[in-house]
């Protein structure tokens, strides 16, 4: 069974640092490529950052780009979002989400070009 859990989240001020992590289980994670989304109340999912499944190709929104870093521990299994310069529209759940290398490129920034999904972790930024 695979699975994706994300954790890390919480309250932070604007200005502040978040690292959120994704452990994947459950399937050969170095097959995978990796996205971060986020969706804050009543508004779509919306995609973040991803990175390719050797982790040498990366790609962002342009709202995050400069203050948000996505990178990935093969050997871990583990996808990570270093945030920076955190504001408080950045506030949502942020959710990880697997791509299959079958599929084409890691670039890929719909949410239904991804097959697996985790829970979610809130990220609250206040101002």
């Amino acid at each position: 069974q695979v699975q994706l859990v994300e954790s890390g989240g919480g309250l932070v001020q604007a200005g502040g640092s978040l690292t959120l992590s994704c452990a994947a289980s459950g399937l050969t994670f170095s097959s995978w490529h990796m996205g971060w989304f986020r969706q804050a109340p009543g508004k779509e999912r919306e995609f973040v950052a991803a990175v390719g499944w050797s982790g040498a190709s990366t790609t962002y929104a342009d709202s995050v780009k400069g203050r948000f870093t996505i990178s990935r521990d093969n050997a871990k299994n583990t996808v990570y979002l270093q945030m920076n310069s955190l504001k408080p529209e950045d506030t949502a759940v942020y959710y990880c989400a697997g791509r299959s290398r079958l599929r084409g490129t890691y670039y890929a920034t719909q949410a239904a070009d991804y097959y697996y999904w985790g829970q979610g972790t809130q990220v609250t930024v206040s101002s």
